[in-house]
Protein backbone atom coordinates (compact mmCIF):
# COMPACT_ATOMS: atom_id res chain seq x y z
CA UNK A 1 0.00 0.00 0.00
CA UNK A 2 1.34 3.63 -1.14
CA UNK A 3 0.39 6.18 1.07
CA UNK A 4 0.02 9.93 -0.37
CA UNK A 5 -0.59 13.25 1.45
CA UNK A 6 -1.54 16.14 -0.33
CA UNK A 7 -1.91 19.59 1.06
CA UNK A 8 -3.98 21.64 -1.25
CA UNK A 9 -7.70 22.87 -0.57
CA UNK A 10 -7.06 26.61 -2.22
CA UNK A 11 -5.69 26.15 -5.08
CA UNK A 12 -7.83 23.45 -6.18
CA UNK A 13 -10.91 22.41 -3.96
CA UNK A 14 -10.66 18.43 -2.33
CA UNK A 15 -13.54 17.07 -4.56
CA UNK A 16 -11.52 18.28 -7.98
CA UNK A 17 -8.54 16.96 -6.57
CA UNK A 18 -10.05 13.50 -5.90
CA UNK A 19 -11.11 13.55 -9.67
CA UNK A 20 -7.40 13.27 -10.65
CA UNK A 21 -6.14 11.29 -7.54
CA UNK A 22 -8.13 9.80 -4.87
CA UNK A 23 -7.74 5.99 -3.05
CA UNK A 24 -7.70 2.60 -4.70
CA UNK A 25 -7.05 -0.77 -3.26
CA UNK A 26 -3.38 -0.37 -3.67
CA UNK A 27 -2.97 3.43 -3.20
CA UNK A 28 -3.99 5.75 -0.39
CA UNK A 29 -4.29 9.42 -0.58
CA UNK A 30 -5.43 11.86 2.20
CA UNK A 31 -6.08 15.31 2.03
CA UNK A 32 -5.29 17.96 4.20
CA UNK A 33 -5.90 21.71 4.65
CA UNK A 34 -2.51 24.27 3.65
CA UNK A 35 0.28 23.54 4.98
CA UNK A 36 1.57 25.28 8.14
CA UNK A 37 4.46 24.54 10.51
CA UNK A 38 4.91 21.68 12.47
CA UNK A 39 1.93 19.60 10.07
CA UNK A 40 4.78 17.24 8.59
CA UNK A 41 6.28 16.38 12.11
CA UNK A 42 2.58 15.22 12.63
CA UNK A 43 2.10 13.58 8.89
CA UNK A 44 5.82 11.51 9.64
CA UNK A 45 3.60 9.83 12.52
CA UNK A 46 0.87 8.58 9.07
CA UNK A 47 4.25 6.61 7.64
CA UNK A 48 3.82 8.52 4.31
CA UNK A 49 5.60 7.55 0.85
CA UNK A 50 5.04 10.93 -1.04
CA UNK A 51 3.74 14.18 0.19
CA UNK A 52 2.74 16.77 -2.09
CA UNK A 53 2.58 20.40 -1.17
CA UNK A 54 -0.15 22.74 -3.24
CA UNK A 55 -1.59 25.05 -0.29
CA UNK A 56 0.42 26.78 2.40
CA UNK A 57 -0.44 29.56 4.95
CA UNK A 58 1.50 32.24 4.68
CA UNK A 59 0.67 35.14 7.29
CA UNK A 60 -2.16 33.55 9.26
CA UNK A 61 0.13 30.79 10.84
CA UNK A 62 3.74 30.38 10.27
CA UNK A 63 5.09 28.79 7.22
CA UNK A 64 6.37 25.72 6.47
CA UNK A 65 9.74 25.35 7.70
CA UNK A 66 12.61 24.08 4.85
CA UNK A 67 14.12 22.55 7.97
CA UNK A 68 10.88 20.21 8.43
CA UNK A 69 11.15 19.49 4.60
CA UNK A 70 14.48 18.44 3.96
CA UNK A 71 13.86 15.93 7.55
CA UNK A 72 11.19 14.24 5.54
CA UNK A 73 12.96 13.83 2.50
CA UNK A 74 15.77 12.57 4.98
CA UNK A 75 13.77 10.02 5.90
CA UNK A 76 12.79 8.39 1.64
CA UNK A 77 9.96 10.49 1.79
CA UNK A 78 9.29 11.84 -1.55
CA UNK A 79 8.03 15.41 -1.61
CA UNK A 80 6.49 17.59 -4.77
CA UNK A 81 5.43 20.94 -4.66
CA UNK A 82 3.47 23.19 -7.46
CA UNK A 83 1.49 26.40 -7.78
CA UNK A 84 1.17 27.93 -4.38
CA UNK A 85 3.17 27.50 -1.54
CA UNK A 86 4.74 23.94 -2.88
CA UNK A 87 5.95 26.24 -5.34
CA UNK A 88 8.23 28.72 -3.61
CA UNK A 89 9.44 25.65 -1.16
CA UNK A 90 10.47 23.79 -4.28
CA UNK A 91 12.67 26.63 -5.99
CA UNK A 92 14.52 26.73 -3.14
CA UNK A 93 14.61 23.04 -2.08
CA UNK A 94 15.10 21.47 -5.45
CA UNK A 95 18.96 20.75 -5.92
CA UNK A 96 18.39 19.47 -2.24
CA UNK A 97 15.74 16.80 -3.91
CA UNK A 98 12.50 18.46 -3.80
CA UNK A 99 10.12 18.04 -6.76
CA UNK A 100 9.07 21.09 -8.25
CA UNK A 101 5.66 21.50 -10.81
CA UNK A 102 4.24 23.41 -13.02
CA UNK A 103 4.73 27.09 -14.18
CA UNK A 104 4.36 28.84 -11.01
CA UNK A 105 7.65 26.53 -9.55
CA UNK A 106 9.32 27.56 -12.63
CA UNK A 107 8.62 31.20 -12.07
CA UNK A 108 10.20 30.99 -8.97
CA UNK A 109 13.26 28.85 -10.24
CA UNK A 110 13.92 31.20 -12.80
CA UNK A 111 14.04 33.93 -10.46
CA UNK A 112 11.64 36.34 -12.43
CA UNK A 113 9.30 35.99 -9.14
CA UNK A 114 10.81 35.95 -5.30
CA UNK A 115 8.22 36.77 -3.13
CA UNK A 116 5.86 34.86 -1.09
CA UNK A 117 3.51 37.79 -2.26
CA UNK A 118 2.71 36.67 -5.74
CA UNK A 119 0.89 33.21 -4.92
CA UNK A 120 -0.53 35.17 -1.32
CA UNK A 121 -4.46 34.92 -1.59
CA UNK A 122 -7.05 36.33 1.73
CA UNK A 123 -8.95 33.18 2.43
CA UNK A 124 -12.40 31.74 3.76
CA UNK A 125 -10.61 29.59 6.93
CA UNK A 126 -14.09 27.67 7.12
CA UNK A 127 -14.52 26.89 3.40
CA UNK A 128 -10.77 27.71 1.94
CA UNK A 129 -12.46 29.88 -0.70
CA UNK A 130 -10.37 32.45 -2.26
CA UNK A 131 -11.12 35.99 -1.33
CA UNK A 132 -8.74 37.95 -3.25
CA UNK A 133 -6.78 37.22 -6.85
CA UNK A 134 -3.18 35.86 -6.41
CA UNK A 135 -0.71 37.91 -8.55
CA UNK A 136 0.65 35.20 -9.90
CA UNK A 137 -2.47 34.88 -11.99
CA UNK A 138 -2.80 38.09 -12.84
CA UNK A 139 0.62 38.01 -14.17
CA UNK A 140 0.15 35.47 -16.80
CA UNK A 141 -3.53 37.05 -17.94
CA UNK A 142 -1.93 39.95 -18.57
CA UNK A 143 0.78 38.65 -20.46
CA UNK A 144 -1.21 36.27 -22.59
CA UNK A 145 -3.46 39.42 -22.90
CA UNK A 146 -0.68 41.18 -24.36
CA UNK A 147 0.31 38.25 -26.87
CA UNK A 148 -3.44 38.47 -27.76
CA UNK A 149 -3.36 41.83 -28.69
CA UNK A 150 -5.86 43.02 -26.22
CA UNK A 151 -3.63 45.36 -24.12
CA UNK A 152 -0.08 46.84 -25.23
CA UNK A 153 3.05 45.73 -22.69
CA UNK A 154 3.08 49.52 -21.46
CA UNK A 155 -0.08 48.79 -20.52
CA UNK A 156 0.21 45.58 -18.78
CA UNK A 157 2.89 47.14 -16.83
CA UNK A 158 0.81 49.67 -15.42
CA UNK A 159 -1.91 47.00 -14.36
CA UNK A 160 0.90 44.81 -12.67
CA UNK A 161 1.94 47.61 -11.37
CA UNK A 162 -1.15 48.66 -9.38
CA UNK A 163 -1.55 45.08 -8.55
CA UNK A 164 1.51 45.01 -6.87
CA UNK A 165 1.20 47.93 -4.99
CA UNK A 166 -2.38 46.50 -3.71
CA UNK A 167 -1.89 44.49 -0.27
CA UNK A 168 -2.45 40.69 -1.01
CA UNK A 169 -6.08 40.25 0.62
CA UNK A 170 -7.47 43.56 -1.54
CA UNK A 171 -5.76 42.29 -5.02
CA UNK A 172 -8.73 41.58 -7.03
CA UNK A 173 -9.44 42.41 -11.51
CA UNK A 174 -12.09 44.61 -10.58
CA UNK A 175 -10.13 47.54 -8.42
CA UNK A 176 -6.97 46.64 -10.63
CA UNK A 177 -9.06 47.61 -13.79
CA UNK A 178 -10.45 50.47 -12.14
CA UNK A 179 -7.35 52.91 -10.63
CA UNK A 180 -6.02 51.75 -14.24
CA UNK A 181 -6.07 54.57 -17.21
CA UNK A 182 -7.25 52.13 -19.62
CA UNK A 183 -10.46 52.99 -21.63
CA UNK A 184 -13.95 51.64 -21.46
CA UNK A 185 -13.91 49.10 -24.72
CA UNK A 186 -10.22 47.92 -23.79
CA UNK A 187 -11.92 47.49 -20.13
CA UNK A 188 -14.19 45.16 -21.11
CA UNK A 189 -12.14 43.68 -24.08
CA UNK A 190 -10.13 42.76 -20.89
CA UNK A 191 -12.34 41.32 -18.54
CA UNK A 192 -14.16 39.16 -21.49
CA UNK A 193 -10.84 37.49 -21.91
CA UNK A 194 -10.14 37.26 -17.89
CA UNK A 195 -13.33 35.51 -17.58
CA UNK A 196 -11.95 32.95 -20.35
CA UNK A 197 -8.39 32.68 -18.56
CA UNK A 198 -7.26 29.88 -17.10
CA UNK A 199 -6.58 29.84 -13.26
CA UNK A 200 -2.82 29.21 -13.39
CA UNK A 201 -2.23 27.90 -9.86
CA UNK A 202 -5.47 25.59 -10.63
CA UNK A 203 -3.71 24.20 -13.17
CA UNK A 204 -0.22 23.58 -11.58
CA UNK A 205 -2.09 21.88 -8.90
CA UNK A 206 -3.96 19.21 -11.74
CA UNK A 207 -0.74 19.00 -12.58
CA UNK A 208 1.40 17.71 -9.64
CA UNK A 209 -1.85 15.32 -8.85
CA UNK A 210 -1.22 14.14 -12.85
CA UNK A 211 2.01 13.22 -11.94
CA UNK A 212 1.59 11.23 -8.48
CA UNK A 213 -1.13 9.77 -10.35
CA UNK A 214 0.90 8.57 -13.22
CA UNK A 215 4.05 7.71 -10.81
CA UNK A 216 2.13 4.84 -9.17
CA UNK A 217 0.67 3.64 -11.34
Amino acid sequence: MIKVIIYAGLSIPFDEAKEILDSTDDVEVVYKRPIKRGDLGAALKENPDIIGIIDGVFHQNSAVGHKEILNVMKKGIEVYGASSMGALRASELDTLGMTGIGYVYKQYADGIVDSDDDVAVMLDSETLEALSEPLINMKYVFENAVSENIITEEEKDELLSISKKTYYPKRNYAQTLADSSLDSDKKDKLINFIRESKDIKKEDAKELLKYIYDMIQ
